[in-house]
């Protein structure tokens, strides 16, 4: 079977296009840990700019204990780590809020499809409770739409 990774740039800008659409995200993108490294995102968001150096700080399996006493940095924006479970059989996902003097702070949930990462970023006044199950359910439907493609190949 194909791996994920290897699908077209198209297949994740329209993964994006979903998470957006449910009003409930209003920045994504997908990240993977190896080269590209941001598969899509969100043009007009501020994970368009998530760096190679966060990715691989973000999906090390190394010390992760480290990210929750320095906190993520997700496209230049400090994050605190709220829960992480990315590595958890049966739970792969990773919750954080950002952090600033000028916005207030938004949820954002991370969670692991094989070898992608889908990041989604709440709308102001979202919590992280509503949002990673919003998360959760699209990507279990964006994994069942893509097994469905894939096999079709």
């Amino acid at each position: 079977m194909q791996c994920m990774g290897d699908l077209s740039k198209e297949v994740w800008q329209d993964c994006i296009t979903l998470f957006l659409q449910t009003g409930v995200c209003c920045d994504a993108a997908i990240i993977t840990n190896s080269p590209p490294w941001l598969l899509a995102s969100y043009p007009k968001g501020n994970l368009f700019h998530l760096t190679r150096e966060e990715i691989q700080t973000l999906l090390g399996r190394e010390e992760r204990e480290k990210l929750f006493l320095q906190g993520v940095t997700l496209a230049g924006t400090k994050c605190l780590l709220i829960r992480d479970n990315l590595y958890t059989e049966g739970n792969n996902t990773m919750d954080l809020r950002t952090k600033g003097q000028s916005q207030s702070s938004q949820a954002v949930t991370i969670l692991q499809m094989q070898s992608v990462y889908p990041v989604v970023i709440g709308q102001k006044g979202t919590e992280g409770g509503p949002l990673s199950l919003k998360a959760f359910e699209m990507t279990s439907y964006i994994k069942e739409a893509i097994c469905q493609h894939m096999a079709r190949l």
